[in-house]
């Protein structure tokens, strides 16, 4: 597999894991957005708490030159210890925050 292709692979199944991991919300959704023509990724929250309108991105990836540019990282663990954990060597990660 080229390294373009097990790049995609490894953000989709990171951002899948990072969905099922999720704390379940009433009335809240988490959507995983995976745009394989462009490179773009995405993991964003949904819905209503109550009154209030939740729309939040959680996590947004983008496949830039060879290397997986991490645009926004709203988790604790952090999504690139995944990646590089995964196999992504660190040198083809860039923080984008």
């Amino acid at each position: 597999m080229d390294t373009l292709n097990l790049y995609r692979e490894k953000i989709k199944e990171a951002l899948l894991a990072y969905s099922q991991e999720s704390v379940p919300q009433a009335d809240v959704e988490v959507e995983t957005i995976l745009d394989t023509q462009n490179d773009h990724y995405q993991l964003m929250t949904v819905g209503w708490r109550g009154e209030q309108r939740i729309h939040g991105t959680v996590l947004h990836l983008d496949i830039r030159g060879g290397k997986i540019w991490i645009q926004h990282d709203g988790t604790e663990e952090g999504i690139a210890h995944r990646l590089v954990a995964a196999g992504v060597p660190k040198s083809d990660i860039v923080l984008g925050f």
